[in-house]
């Protein structure tokens, strides 16, 4: 009997690193996701142990892709075949998944993105990586001050009988402004409801200010599970959204998507390490480099006292070295 041919998507965030494994047929076998907890070498390490184990002995991996803002860091460690940015591999998810789509809400842990599509190629983007205010992170803390678990939050909000206006514009004022409105006696219900209308009226006037959202139009990442924030959306823009079956990993399915279309194109092997490197032992570093007035940050990553990469510098003085001519010292 063959082996079966798989897969390997890999997203690292600041707050979750998800990895997808998917068949021949574009098909999630298998899906994970972690919390990065600042730590995303032991994240990545940690999910390639779990997805092995999961996955079995009889399956062969043939390519392997990442993404997100670890996905160099990922790609050095288990031998990646493409690293791509999240603007691609969302994009290319989002149309496997929802033909025709014009338009991609995305709202992550951290950051949040909306990429607009013509003809099948990303036309304009924007990303927020500075404002909690529109962030699934924020929905957290928001969610554990009042007691209330994340997955209950949204259905809080559909429960609203009176419309709230919460300040939205800044994590802080909108913290403090919710405090204000509980003390006036507003309810819990209509306290989040205003809370999700704020961080999606947020959401319009920063990223989407001055562009088209046309149909279809999808909504993912973790946060599209709440059906408070897709109920906002769909009220403010007054058009029906939809969430695709994988709206959590789409930035992971998109990677291994483009993976199996690379490796099949260009008819070669992978570069995939193997599960194995679960077993290793990895350590990343910063060197500040003094050689010039750049002074650039170079991260150095390492593996048994040998390095794998460095990447950092403007120059190419240090990434450009041979690695098996390095050694740590």
């Amino acid at each position: 009997m063959g082996r079966t041919s798989l897969y390997l998507g890999i997203d690292v965030g600041s707050v979750s690193t998800n990895l997808v494994v998917i068949n021949e047929n574009d098909e999630v076998v298998d899906k994970l996701y972690l919390r990065t907890s600042g730590q995303p070498i032991n994240a990545l390490v940690k999910g390639m142990k779990t997805l092995s184990e999961r996955i079995g002995r009889n399956v062969v991996i043939k390519g392997v892709g990442t993404t997100g803002s670890g996905r160099q860091l990922a790609g050095v460690i288990v031998g990646a075949d493409i690293v791509k940015n999240e603007i691609t591999t969302h994009a290319i998810a989002a149309q496997k998944l929802v033909p025709g789509v014009r338009t991609i809400l995305e709202i992550g842990g951290q950051d949040s993105k909306i990429i607009i599509l013509k003809n099948g190629i990303v036309y304009d983007f924007a990303m927020n990586t500075v404002c909690a205010a529109g962030t699934g992170s924020f929905l957290d803390r928001q969610a554990a001050r009042l007691e209330i678990s994340i997955e209950e939050f949204g259905s809080y909000a559909l429960r609203s009988k009176a419309s709230v206006r919460i300040a939205g514009r800044c994590a802080v004022f909108a913290e403090s402004d919710m405090i204000h409105k509980q003390q006036t006696g507003h309810s819990v219900e209509d306290i989040i409801n205003g809370l999700c209308e704020a961080l999606v009226r947020n959401y319009l006037n920063n990223l989407a200010k001055g562009k088209e959202i046309e149909d279809p139009i999808v909504f993912q990442g973790g946060v599209a599970a709440n059906v408070g924030i897709v109920a906002a959306f769909e009220k403010a823009i007054g058009k029906k959204i939809s969430i695709p079956k994988y709206y959590d990993v789409m930035g992971a399915y998109g990677a291994a998507l483009i993976a199996r279309d690379e490796v099949a194109r260009n008819g070669r092997t992978t570069n995939f390490y193997g599960f194995e490197i679960s077993q290793k032992d990895f350590k990343a570093r910063s060197i500040e480099c003094n050689g010039c007035s750049n002074m650039c940050e170079v991260i150095e990553i390492t593996s048994d006292n040998e390095v794998l990469a460095r990447w950092g510098d403007r120059c190419g003085k240090w990434s450009a070295l041979k690695n098996e001519d390095q050694s740590v010292s």
